[in-house]
């Protein structure tokens, strides 16, 4: 990996790389980028990003089409992260008679016989905090701080509402990711929109189509937003934190990437048990770092919740010419939610096909508590303190992606004086998480397209760190854009394959509640 890199190195020391590879980065991708973020005209001062309206509509779909599953299966997703219905998966049989006599209608897929009942190869609660790790990072500080920035403090609440709905279709997304994975003979397990799209719809073709559109963004996605965009913030907050343009890493962005890169690489190399056994560790803890500082901040400033929440509220309603008025708070809520918690993108079934169980809605359960861990509770955490520490307003509207992690750092320092220095350790981590488990889904859509060879497995996984430095080193400007794009094209054939395939996940929905009604009677 290192010998592939040198030359890259070498280049990278000349004056002003940073400028020459966004630029010609910017370059290749800008007409992919303007495609997926096409605005349609709603007002005079407001456009709305088409990419929005299916994932709006399809989470408000889903809602009502699983009776608000988003909200009455709340606690029933609780306890299956606390082992409560363990004991239905009973014992795993891979005999494929009794599979197709336990598990299956005469609809499956065969391929989906074969597998039904096997273990899987990590817990309900590793497979959660594996993809948890993608979702939870810098999306939810530097990306809470766009939104306000520019939406007001309004668009928070747009934010809550989008998490909500996205509980839904994160539901739905993972119990296909489980009901349609493959698994290999040594338990490997492949799984994710690839699979659901290949097996599941009837039109094979179209299937096939759509998995390896599926595939191409998501690897898109994981050089990018899974990649680029989580190494590039964490470098803008460590050289902030150390000096700025006088600190020691100043202009060397490319450092800073490689040992990411080779940090990355050791985990990846271990598969998903090895990502799972390092997420399982770190995002429980930076997730407590992160909250608890907040509700420091918060309650050090108990008598601002109140107006706090008024601000939200009102701004939500009745903005004062913010971002082209109430349209304009709401995209951007909607928009920012999307990219923190990705539900209706497809990436976080990957992590959750993995899981070990024979009932696929009880990871889709599992899975809803997603979008409520990440946008519900931890953006609006950082939503709460940049209002209450007076860092929304209209001077920052124009600050650009790279300024607005400084911006949520700033709004911690007002409070806590040294915190800067944990919220840059912690953003570090949930960088480091993000690209971790970015890479497996990336890994995935890799060898769907390439083969499960290990040739594969490495050229895949060292092409990814190769794109950590390149990342560290390019300018944001072309990182943002290239990331939100990439991770919201995967939307497209994914949102397709989860309205065709939601009677199915019904059906699995309905087997599993059953057996836990069994249980308790």
């Amino acid at each position: 990996m290192l010998f592939l890199a040198v030359p890259f190195f070498t280049f990278a020391q000349e004056k002003g790389l940073d400028q020459k590879i966004d630029e010609a980065f910017g370059n290749a991708t800008g007409w992919f980028v303007e495609i997926i973020f096409y605005q349609i005209p709603f007002t005079d001062t407001v456009s709305i990003y088409w990419v929005l309206f299916p994932l709006i509509l399809g989470a408000l779909y889903f809602t009502f089409y699983f009776n608000f599953i988003n909200f009455k299966g709340f606690f029933t997703s609780i306890n299956i992260v606390r082992g409560k219905y363990d004991d239905l998966e009973g014992r795993v049989d891979h005999n494929v008679e009794i599979a197709k006599s336990k598990f299956t209608d005469e609809d499956d897929n065969p391929d989906t016989i074969r597998i039904e009942g096997h273990e899987g190869e990590v817990s309900h609660f590793q497979a959660l905090t594996a993809a948890l790790s993608a979702t939870v990072g810098l999306g939810n500080i530097a990306g809470v701080a766009i939104a306000v920035s520019i939406g007001g403090a309004g668009a928070t609440f747009w934010m809550i509402v989008a998490g909500f709905l996205g509980m839904a279709s994160k539901f739905v997304e993972c119990t296909l990711g489980v009901k349609y994975r493959d698994i290999e003979d040594d338990g490997t397990v492949y799984g994710g929109p690839m699979y659901y799209l290949t097996k599941g719809l009837k039109n094979k073709t179209l299937g096939k189509i759509l998995a390896a559109l599926f595939a191409i963004f998501v690897i898109g996605g994981s050089f990018g937003g899974g990649n680029m965009f989580q190494v590039n913030q964490a470098f803008q907050l460590v050289e902030n934190i150390t000096g700025g343009s006088e600190s020691f890493i100043h202009g060397k962005g490319w450092l800073f990437g490689l040992v990411m890169a080779i940090l990355v690489g050791i985990v990846i190399i271990g598969g998903i048990k090895k990502i799972a056994k390092v997420t399982d560790k770190i995002v429980p803890f930076m997730v407590a770092i992160y909250v608890a500082a907040s509700l420091f901040v918060i309650f050090a400033n108990y008598n601002m919740i109140g107006d706090a929440f008024a601000q939200i509220f009102n701004g939500a309603f009745s903005p004062e010419g913010i971002a082209g008025g109430a349209v304009g708070v709401l995209v951007q809520g909607f928009r920012r939610a999307a990219f923190s918690n990705e539900a209706g993108i497809g990436s976080a079934s990957i992590a959750h096909s993995a899981v070990k169980t024979k009932y696929a809605a009880s990871e889709g359960m599992v899975a809803l508590l997603e979008p409520f861990i990440d946008t519900v509770v931890v953006c609006t955490m950082t939503a709460l303190v940049l209002i209450i520490t007076g860092n929304v307003a209209a001077e920052n509207a124009s600050l650009n992606d790279a300024q607005a992690i400084l911006l949520t750092s700033g709004a911690f320092e007002s409070a806590i004086s040294w915190f800067p220095y944990v919220l840059t350790v912690a953003v570090v981590l949930f960088a480091f998480s993000s690209m971790i488990s970015w890479s497996y889904y990336g890994f995935q859509g890799w060898v769907y397209l390439f083969g499960r060879s290990k040739k594969m497995e490495y050229t895949y996984k060292v092409i990814f760190c190769v794109f950590v430095v390149i990342g560290a080193a390019a300018s944001l400007g072309s990182v943002i854009g290239f990331s939100d794009a990439m991770v919201f094209a995967m939307m497209v054939p994914n949102m397709i394959g989860l309205i065709i395939l939601a009677p199915k996940v019904k059906e699995e929905l309905n087997k599993y509640m059953s057996a836990i009604k069994s249980k308790s009677e």
